[in-house]
């Protein structure tokens, strides 16, 4: 649940240990509203970069068998939480929307995977991704009750992360040498 229908808010953290936050989640009384599922998410662009020179990105994300087009606007950081528009929609195939997308001269830019559970306690969503970058957990929903609820899962506002996971990919490319294209997961 985010500050509105089409505006996120929203904190990710680093997880160290998956079973410590899952069992504080249920604890809290959390439930897991999606089990651990694959997600595939192809970030598209025209030719120079326009959407990703504004800060804005446009997705085509496959989450188990459900697809979505999102676009999202550049992030805005007030305070400790990032805050941004996002509009999306579900897509019958996949397929189909990224022939579209190409033939309208947008081009996959950059390919992300994850592994996520989803959680809720009916006020906020809390997520699990696990990526080929390390573990991460993302909470969406109201300023105060990312705040509650980072409380209670133990993470202090200085452990708030409010960078994509493109930036992510990115600055850990930087920090290991890597020459991946792309946040995947090998084959």
């Amino acid at each position: 649940m985010a500050a509105s229908d089409n505006h996120e808010v929203e904190i990710k953290f680093r997880i160290q240990d998956l079973t410590a936050v899952t069992t504080r989640l249920r604890s809290s009384g959390f439930r897991e509203s999606t089990t651990r599922t694959h997600e595939k998410n192809t970030l598209y662009d025209l030719p120079g970069d326009p959407l990703r020179s504004r800060g804005a990105l446009l997705r085509l994300r496959e989450y188990g068998t459900k697809w979505t087009l999102t676009y999202k606007d550049k992030p805005s950081t007030t305070g400790p939480h990032k805050s941004r528009r996002e509009i999306e929609t579900d897509v019958s195939s996949g397929t189909s929307m990224a022939a579209i997308l190409e033939t309208l001269g947008y081009r996959p830019r950059f390919i992300y995977e994850k592994f996520r559970s989803e959680w809720t306690d009916g006020s906020g969503h809390v997520v699990i991704d696990e990526t080929p970058i390390g573990n991460f957990g993302e909470i969406e929903g109201q300023p105060e009750w990312i705040d509650s609820t980072a409380r209670i899962l133990g993470i202090p506002k200085s452990d708030y992360i409010t960078l994509s996971y493109t930036e992510l990919f990115f600055r850990w490319k930087e920090q290991t040498g890597s020459k991946l294209e792309n946040m995947v997961f090998s084959r």
